[in-house]
């Protein structure tokens, strides 16, 4: 479903890329942080409600599981509206201030940059609860023990953002309009049909229904799921680093060459990402259900698997990496070049990244958000941020492809460290 998730994200910078204009490609790039940082609360909800969901579960409590997933899924709602609002009055100034670094462009270009960004940021913003909710669904159907109905919904949702990108940008010429429009209504579909499976009767451990307002489940809930909206948030935040470091080195090049790096990251990453947000109702049942032998096996399991799909993947990229930057930059052998380079060096980040963030994903299903918000906020804001700020003084552009390498090594011992010490306490080990 992750993989899913990945591939269609990125189908609107292969329209817009191919179809539409470098500025509008670069636009999307530059304002895509603003609206994972606004959608990463329905991340934090999900993932923290997964963990405190499935512990109830694992206790034999179906009646408290079902309340706490209700409760979550409204507030989830009532955030959504708030933020899309926020959003839709910050977009313009945000823009202004993504592409203050620019000095390559006119200020007829940079004009239009600026409006680009505008229009895709309001676009999808006005469905921002849905593709939260979007968000917090894809663990929950884990959680129900109905996975496969999630990957349903996502296949049937990336394949309706497919079709309405090629009508509205290849067939009626929309544009940035058309990508924002279809992405939107993909998101509303993402999110709609869940509600409407889990308010009806239904076959899995979760349904729609009756509750209360619980303050402290709630707190709980975001302790627990803080790592997950640092993650996201703190992603984004490094993106808007990457953009300012590359437009103060190559221009707005840099910015459509570092946003295909992300797509073809978004796609590799969501493997692991998958994987740990798949097995941590598993960890987190088995925990609650105080199963040291099961909790034990999966934890060694995890660590073979994720070792053999880094390797797997950093080779795929390595091999592929001019073919993979052709599909979106293609047109451009000087900036095809450039981006082929930056996969090359950024693949190797594939070899550990995968253990960072299952330790992230294990420590929250755990109950532990204090230990999995370390993980997670070293790993893709503290030692990134340092890297990415200071690499590029001695290597350049090619010190701005080997920051995340070089943050995710650093961040991998900080892992074993807190897997070693945490061992006894959680009994995995």
């Amino acid at each position: 479903m992750m993989v899913f998730v990945s591939i269609y994200g990125i189908v609107d910078g292969f329209f817009v890329s191919n179809f539409v204009g470098e500025i509008e490609f670069a636009s999307l790039n530059l304002i895509f942080p603003l609206i994972m940082i606004l959608g990463s609360v329905g991340f934090m909800l999900g993932t923290g409600g997964n963990a405190v969901v499935s512990k109830a579960l694992g206790e034999g409590n179906a009646e408290k599981a079902n309340r706490i997933f209700s409760m979550l899924v409204y507030v989830t709602v009532i955030i959504g509206v708030f933020l899309s609002v926020t959003g839709i009055v910050i977009a313009r100034p945000i823009a202004e201030l993504f592409a203050q670094n620019e000095k390559t462009m006119s200020p007829e270009n940079k004009a239009e940059l600026i409006e680009n960004c505008v229009l895709y940021a309001r676009t999808i913003l006005s469905v921002l609860p849905a593709f939260m909710l979007q968000n917090a669904f894809q663990g929950f159907f884990v959680t129900a023990e109905k996975p496969r109905l999630g990957l349903y919904v996502t296949v049937i949702a990336g394949c309706g953002n497919i079709f309405f990108d090629a009508l509205f940008i290849v067939g009626f010429k929309w544009g940035l309009l058309g990508a924002g429009m279809a992405t939107a209504l993909n998101q509303l579909i993402g999110g709609i049909i869940p509600i409407i499976y889990f308010s009806r009767k239904n076959d899995s451990l979760l349904r729609l229904g009756k509750t209360s307002f619980d303050g402290k489940v709630l707190g709980k809930v975001c302790l627990n799921g803080l790592s997950e909206l640092m993650t996201n948030i703190s992603l984004s935040v490094i993106g808007i680093i990457y953009n300012a470091q590359l437009m103060a080195l190559v221009g707005v090049d840099g910015v459509s060459a570092y946003g295909v790096l992300q797509y073809i990251g978004f796609i590799f990453v969501a493997v692991f990402l998958g994987y740990s947000v798949g097995s941590a109702p598993i960890i987190g049942y088995h925990f609650g259900a105080q199963n040291d032998f099961e909790l034990k096996n999966v934890f060694k399991k995890s660590m073979t698997i994720v070792g053999v799909f880094g390797v797997v993947m950093t080779v795929i990229a390595i091999v592929l990496a001019k073919p993979l930057a052709g599909i979106f930059v293609g047109y451009d052998e000087e900036l095809l070049e450039m981006t082929a380079n930056g996969i090359r060096i950024n693949a190797l980040s594939f070899l550990t990244c995968g253990f960072n963030i299952f330790a992230s994903a294990f420590f929250t299903a755990l109950g532990s958000g204090g230990l999995s918000l370390f993980v997670s906020f070293s790993r893709t804001f503290f030692v990134q941020a340092v890297c990415v700020l200071l690499l590029p003084i001695w290597w350049g552009l090619n010190g701005v492809w080997s920051a995340l390498v070089v943050a995710e090594s650093i961040t991998l011992i900080l892992s074993i460290f807190l897997l070693v010490i945490s061992r006894k306490k959680y009994h995995y080990a």
